[in-house]
């Protein structure tokens, strides 16, 4: 599913950065020197480019002034940056990315053989096709509707296909436009916040408390279980709500999900609820909000293949849009936002569609679900990796991401004492909101080796 965010600080080389790690002394006295393997035949080659001759010449256009608000980067480019810096410093070093979420794994050939199948008919007279339904596939949609909520009310015309849960964020605020106020748990994925401030929706960044007026931040930690006291959240028009949560990992149990739903009727407020991680529930945790009575009323959900048929690239998801959820005046939010797809989007590619139907047969939900019970075990071996280490961890169980708690510290300088002693990329927990400073989320989206490996290197660091 996939950010942000922030209204953080950060850092713009890695130069600085690094320079201010080296010459820190006030380091966690755990932290230990990491022997590192190396690649023997690994080289790097830095020329010299002329700088661009710059222009005199501007425009008289003014800058959109919401886009002036944003912080620095946004987040995973951000860490991608770094990455690539600490590479050419250390040419011959093996980094291992358990940083940004990008799954690592074969697509199941139920799968990609669907794929190629479709793309091959398309050199046929018989199989072309061009433009499609903005809304999807009539036959995807009614597979999506039964396999993922068979009993709960959800019909065919209730699903929109798209390219990806994060577009249908961006299609979602500007459905809502920039007059309403919205709510997000603090720390979640960074695209809610971004998006909200691109639209307008937002007052300026305060910088005293690393938040944007206007937005209410919904405090979930540790000691609330990552879900907020709701008693102390005021109102707002639309509240973002992510299930298991990225980064927290932490999945909303179904008492919870019912106070929210409650809360969202009493409040006249719409619920946009991210379910990108739903198929990585173990328990009897929901795994949508249409599970609980009366969420179709308030709510809309988005999810995605990305994370769990390895479609990150691909790019296929979708956003239910229930016909009972109603505007103040009693039009219908779907008929709205049936026009936005219709406006901005041209559907999604023929050939992905092919691939989400595959997804939903019998034998391509077997398959993903062994893909994503392997990345269960990677987090189950990063768990047990931090807590041998006497780190408190959440997440992990429910989710792909591990959220490991460095008290007193500050998430980017985390960051950068594990990429520079151990060449292993992590999120800095700070980048998805200020509730996330002092933590650090892992990913489990690795191959087992590289896992293994890094694990290996926090012991010798953190040991």
């Amino acid at each position: 599913m996939s950010a942000i965010h922030h209204p953080h600080h950060l850092p713009t080389s890695i130069s600085s950065s690094t320079s201010a790690f080296l010459g820190q002394n006030n380091f966690n006295t755990r932290t230990q020197s990491v022997p590192l393997p190396v690649r023997s035949n690994g080289s790097c080659k830095c020329v010299a480019t002329p700088s661009a001759e710059k222009s005199a010449n501007t425009t008289k256009v003014s800058r959109n002034a919401n886009m002036a608000k944003l912080q620095a980067g946004y987040l995973f480019p951000e860490v991608a940056r770094r990455k690539a810096a600490h590479m050419l410093k250390y040419p011959d070093a093996e980094v291992i990315s358990l940083g940004i979420g990008d799954t690592t794994e074969p697509i199941p050939e139920v799968i990609t053989s669907a794929m190629a199948k479709r793309s091959n008919a398309l050199s046929t007279i018989e199989g072309y096709s061009g433009y499609g339904a903005e809304q999807g596939e009539k036959p995807l949609r009614a597979a999506i509707a039964k396999a993922f909520y068979g009993h709960l009310g959800i019909e065919e015309d209730d699903i929109f296909v798209s390219d990806g849960a994060k577009s249908d964020i961006s299609r979602l605020q500007v459905l809502f436009g920039s007059d309403v106020t919205m709510a997000v748990q603090d720390p979640s994925y960074p695209a809610y916040v971004d998006s909200s401030v691109i639209m307008g929706q937002t007052k300026q960044f305060q910088k005293d408390i690393e938040k944007y007026a206007n937005i209410e931040y919904m405090s979930c930690t540790p000691e609330n279980g990552f879900f907020p006291d709701l008693s102390k959240v005021s109102r707002t028009d639309i509240i973002f709500f992510c299930s298991p949560n990225n980064p927290t990992g932490s999945a909303a149990s179904r008492e919870q999900l019912t106070r929210l739903v409650q809360f969202a009727k009493d409040n006249g407020s719409i619920i946009v609820y991210d379910s990108a991680y739903a198929l990585y529930i173990s328990d009897d945790n929901p795994r949508s909000i249409f599970e609980i009575p009366g969420a179709k009323e308030i709510a809309i959900e988005t999810s995605s293949f990305s994370k769990y048929a390895g479609f990150t690239g691909v790019r296929l998801g979708w956003t239910v849009v229930p016909k009972q959820l109603l505007y103040s005046d009693g039009f219908p939010v779907a008929k709205d936002f049936n026009r936005i797809v219709c406006t901005c989007f041209n559907g999604a590619s023929n050939i992905a569609q092919s691939g989400a139907l595959a997804c939903v047969s019998p034998d391509g939900l077997k398959a993903i679900h062994e893909v994503i019970g392997f990345y269960k075990e990677n987090a189950d071996i990063i768990m047990d990796t931090f807590n041998s280490l006497g780190f408190n961890v959440y997440g992990g169980k429910n989710a792909p991401y591990v959220w490991v708690h460095f008290p007193g510290r500050s998430s980017w300088d985390v960051f950068s004492e594990i990429l520079e002693k151990t060449h292993v990329v992590t999120t800095p927990g700070s980048g998805f909101g200020p509730g996330g400073e002092g933590f650090v989320r892992v990913s489990a989206f690795c191959h087992r080796s590289n896992v293994l490996e890094a694990c290996r290197r926090f012991k010798q660091l953190y040991k």
